[in-house]
């Protein structure tokens, strides 16, 4: 990444590869680069620059109110509802994450990172600045607090979701998973945490809930699942009463979290907030309807806990899923999906996801392993197939949800993205 300066006597532009450093290119120095900083000295004239200083000389600093939302599962939903709640009060708005960068409802950059490296992000920033934008909303992963890729940002709201277990094949245990997110939580930031979780440690100064189950600042009263989530919000002695068109008790506090931050940000009376929130249809491949006849359901959950709380949402139906694991990831979690799978679904398909450099047969292993009741269970390793064969043998009152990759568009295997998309195939096959 490199970006270009103007009004400036000695450097022209500020990069993070050492390659790309010249007489006029000064090179930020970040917790990914440190290795190639003797590269960049003997390739460039110019200065090495701390994030804080590349803030300065962006002039970004202090320009626009920045909300982080980290979490295992309900990041992206989260993040996009406050960013279309934001737009629908009003207001200018950016929103960085797995989705890409939008500015102003515009998109500016294709799917990447959750969170990518910090210039990149000073850069997006930098956009959403001469884009008039009062507020950028971005997605942080356990990976970027690891290994600092928001160095140097300060949050006007920092909002967390939930921890559950994921990517421990990267932090090497769920306690230390844990503490990289709590780290998010520990300065004097306004932050807003989700009281019913009850796993992540934070700094009580500034500090505001939201909940269902256990009192908090933000505490639903009462609220409905049938065609969609009905709920009434109490924040002390007022209630306020909110309808999202999205499905499912997860979505309850997605959408419970949206508008919690929102307020806190204090954009608009609770009221509008909640107003808007109808507005808001959800994010591709998330629980999104592929097809209503038959019904054909595609959700990018891939963890025990995000597979748990979407069949949970579907619970009512009779369900057919489809799913597989991705190769080179927390291998624990497998077993664990299986047996989810096989106590939801009428019908279990376990198939390929995104191998990578694993063979597919031995994840597939992995899975069915969790599985005890084999009657109901089909594999196939060909994804293709194996969605075919979902469709094939669904009964007439069944619905098929298939999970893993949502709105992906490719599968990753033996290191080549292959193109494939879950919702062009099931449409394909349908015709």
């Amino acid at each position: 990444m490199l970006i270009k300066l103007k009004n400036r006597t000695d450097f022209k532009a500020v990069t993070d590869n050492s390659k790309e450093c010249n007489e006029t290119t000064a090179f930020i120095l970040t917790n990914q680069n440190k290795k190639y900083l003797e590269d960049a000295k003997k390739a460039s004239t110019s200065k090495v620059l701390t994030p804080n200083e590349c803030l300065e000389i962006l002039g970004i600093k202090d320009k626009i109110k920045i909300i982080g939302i980290t979490g295992t599962n309900g990041k992206t939903t989260t993040a996009a509802a406050i960013y279309s709640i934001l737009l629908d009060l009003g207001k200018k708005v950016a929103f960085q994450g797995t989705r890409g960068c939008f500015i102003n409802e515009k998109r500016y950059e294709n799917k990447s990172l959750t969170t990518p490296p910090i210039l990149q992000t000073m850069a997006s920033i930098k956009r959403a600045i001469e884009e008039e934008c009062e507020y950028f909303v971005m997605e942080v992963s356990s990976h970027a607090l690891e290994q600092k890729r928001i160095e140097g940002l300060e949050f006007a709201l920092k909002v967390f979701t939930n921890v559950t277990q994921d990517h421990l094949d990267y932090h090497g245990s769920i306690d230390a998973y844990i503490a990289i997110k709590s780290s998010f939580f520990d300065d004097e930031t306004p932050k807003l945490i989700n009281k019913d979780d009850g796993k992540i440690r934070f700094n009580r100064k500034n500090c505001m809930t939201y909940g269902a189950d256990n009192p908090s600042t933000y505490k639903v009263a009462a609220y409905s699942l049938k065609d969609g989530v009905s709920a009434v919000v109490q924040k002390f002695d007022k209630m306020y009463d909110f309808y999202s068109p999205l499905h499912g008790f997860f979505n309850l506090y997605n959408m419970l979290a949206a508008i919690s931050a929102i307020d806190m940000l204090e954009v608009a009376p609770m009221e509008k907030i909640c107003e808007a929130v109808e507005s808001f249809g959800g994010v591709e491949g998330r629980m999104e309807v592929v097809s209503n006849d038959p019904l054909v359901i595609v959700d990018f959950a891939h963890t025990p806990d995000g597979m748990d709380k979407v069949l949970d949402a579907l619970k009512d139906r009779n369900i057919v899923v489809v799913f597989g694991a991705g190769g080179d990831r927390d291998k624990n979690k497998r077993p664990k999906m299986g047996n989810i799978a096989s106590r939801y679904a009428k019908k279990v398909i376990v198939t390929s996801d995104n191998p990578r450099s694993e063979n597919s047969d031995e994840i597939i292993q992995d899975i069915v392993a969790g599985i005890k009741d084999k009657s109901t269970l089909h594999v196939e390793p060909n994804r293709k197939k194996a969605i075919e064969y979902a469709l094939h043998v669904r009964a007439q009152n069944e619905i098929v949800v298939i999970l893993g990759k949502g709105d992906e568009t490719y599968q990753e295997i033996q290191g080549n993205k292959i193109p494939f998309d879950d919702r062009k195939i099931v449409r394909s096959l349908l015709v």
